[in-house]
């Protein structure tokens, strides 16, 4: 499973650390980190985030969801 973040998009609003905060948080500059290959039992939490992303800035293996 790959994940990516369309950081040019992403407005930070935070629903992607709320739907799957192992994968996505914020560092210390308010800027968003997330692993790319998470562990592939994460894949419902990183739906969960693709669909709640507001700007839709999140992919998961080269599709949306």
């Amino acid at each position: 499973m790959r994940v990516h973040v369309d950081t040019t998009v992403c407005e930070s609003h935070g629903q992607c650390v709320f739907a799957a905060p192992d994968v996505f948080a914020f560092d210390d500059d308010e800027e968003l980190v997330y692993q790319s290959s998470p562990d592939p039992g994460r894949r419902p939490a990183v739906r969960r985030a693709v669909v709640s992303c507001p700007v839709r800035a999140i992919t998961l293996d080269g599709g949306t969801a």
